[in-house]
């Protein structure tokens, strides 16, 4: 097959903020996905999206299928960008469809869908103008978050509040900094743990991942901010959590684990592959955080490949059995609901 790698290349822009560019992708990890392709037989056309006009790109490049990674020019529902013009082209792509990823993008909505499927996920408010009464329900600590970014972007230590002063001086931050509404959630002590789903034919659970934070004793850090992730290994400065992998969790809790993390991949409608972020609470109650339907892949620092590499799956064929999913996705779809003769 002739596959296009579609991506946003990490890159510093001058006037935004540090974390600006964390949900792109470095040259060694496009590079790493596109060598993985490559061993399976197929041929690879690189694709920067941010300054690339696709509906020309590939009018005059035809491919086969796309394998996506990109996270979209900008907006609000930026990752689902790319899918929907590849949906309007008829060309089959990786991943999840449009609507799951905006839906996903969006933590509020998210959480809704979770509640509805009786799936655990921290009690929460939404503030749009950030003047809001705070819900006297909800108990401290609570943690503020920018409720449309993701790769941690906007969390950090500062985020953890545990009174309603420093509630409101956080929520104004992240109004003034990120332009949009601001999720506050109970916090929820306990073990940091990702889990990671795989449908190529058959539905692939992964060993669960846990992130130890007792070892960032430097920099006083215990869940994963934007810091850690984007610093991770870092001794200097202290970020320097271990990996668990297996988890160290009872049969019984971890069964339970992943039954939620399979059951927040269906509710959100994720095809091919997700993360779901997890903190399993003193009681050992999962507690969904958000669900990533287009998870980091960098061969090195990213979770889903620390996972798939602790059940025994080298990282091409993680990236191949991605792409056979959604070959065999489009492949399964009636004509005039797959590709199309001719295009736009």
């Amino acid at each position: 097959m002739k596959v296009a790698l579609t991506y946003n290349l990490k890159k510093e822009e001058s006037g935004k903020p540090a974390d600006y560019c964390s949900e792109f992708d470095k040259e060694e990890t496009v590079a790493a996905i596109a060598d993985a392709i490559r061993s399976k037989g197929h041929k690879v056309d690189l694709v920067e999206v941010s300054s690339c006009n696709l509906f020309s790109h590939f009018r005059h490049h035809p491919v086969d299928i796309v394998f996506n990674i990109a996270e979209g020019k900008s907006g609000r529902y930026r990752e689902s960008q790319i899918p929907a013009i590849l949906d309007l082209l008829n060309i089959p792509y990786t991943g999840s469809n449009p609507l799951a990823l905006a839906l996903a993008l969006d933590k509020t909505l998210t959480k809704k869908v979770l509640i509805s499927e009786g799936i655990p996920t921290p009690n929460y408010q939404l503030f749009r103008m950030g003047r809001e009464a705070l819900n006297p329900a909800l108990k401290f600590p609570l943690i503020v978050k920018p409720n449309r970014e993701g790769s941690a972007k906007g969390i950090n230590l500062n985020n953890v509040v545990f009174d309603r002063v420093r509630l409101y001086e956080e929520i104004d931050k992240v109004i003034n900094e990120y332009k949009q509404e601001v999720l506050v959630e109970e916090f929820i002590e306990g073990r940091e743990l990702t889990v990671g789903v795989l449908e190529n034919g058959k539905t692939t659970i992964f060993p669960i991942l846990e992130i130890d934070f007792s070892t960032c004793t430097k920099s006083n850090e215990y869940f994963y901010s934007w810091r850690v992730k984007e610093f991770q290994g870092n001794a200097d400065l202290g970020l320097t959590p271990t990996f668990y992998c297996p988890a160290r969790l009872d049969k019984e809790i971890e069964n339970k684990v992943k039954e939620v993390a399979l059951r927040t991949h269906h509710a959100i409608g994720c095809f091919d592959v997700s993360r779901t972020d997890i903190r399993l609470n003193k009681d050992n109650v999962p507690y969904v955080l958000e669900i990533n339907p287009l998870p980091g892949l960098d061969p090195v620092e990213s979770n889903l490949p620390m996972m798939a590499k602790a059940a025994g799956m080298k990282y091409e064929d993680l990236v191949g059995a991605i792409l056979m999913s959604a070959s065999e996705r489009s492949a399964s779809l009636p004509r005039s609901a797959g590709r199309a003769e001719g295009g736009i």
